[in-house]
């Protein structure tokens, strides 16, 4: 039987089990997981949060992070400004960037999630309003969320992946993991 993880994945935290930077100092997975034979079925940013699977079955990550699988992912994303409905249209039609055309994006406005506290937390500023989306994509191109916000005007202040197929943080506070059966 296939292990499967779910790993609520903090601010500053690398998508990787060593630190191949040039000191080292980083954190990574291995200071929250201590499960050998697992690795990570995908990637998120060291300054994105949120839902990170590992598996021990090659088969289920490449099912799970293969752009050609389509897997859905969900994304709630803190942006700068308050974006029009233009904006909303523009993500769900593709956003061009310079790597190409992004895939339909599905979007829409959410109220402010209740999520644990970022450390550090985002910069706030009175004069410049924001708002909460919720961004599903089919792809996975790097950054490519914080890259479609900005796009659109609207650059992304916090990143938090919710979903990613079925799986959900639901249950999980930062830093926190499960064990799952596949």
């Amino acid at each position: 039987m296939s292990r499967l993880i779910l790993f609520n994945k903090p601010f500053g935290v690398l998508s990787q089990f060593t630190d191949r930077g040039s000191d080292g100092a980083r954190a990574t997975l291995s200071d929250h997981i201590a499960v050998p034979g697992v690795y990570p079925a995908g990637r998120l940013d060291r300054d994105s949060e949120g839902l990170l699977l590992l598996t021990d079955d090659g088969r289920l990550q490449a099912r799970i992070a293969e752009p050609r699988y389509k897997m859905l992912k969900t994304y709630w994303v803190q942006v700068e400004g308050e974006p029009v409905e233009d904006a909303l249209a523009a993500l769900r039609a593709g956003v061009a960037l310079n790597d190409g055309l992004t895939r339909p994006a599905q979007a829409q406005r959410m109220a402010a999630p209740e999520l644990w506290p970022r450390d550090p937390p985002v910069r706030f500023r009175k004069s410049v309003p924001d708002c909460w989306l919720s961004l599903t994509i089919s792809e996975g191109r790097n950054r490519q969320v914080r890259r479609m916000t900005a796009a659109v005007g609207h650059p992304t202040l916090r990143l938090v992946r919710y979903q990613i197929g079925g799986w959900t943080l639901d249950g999980l506070q930062a830093g926190e993991w499960r064990e799952i059966s596949v």
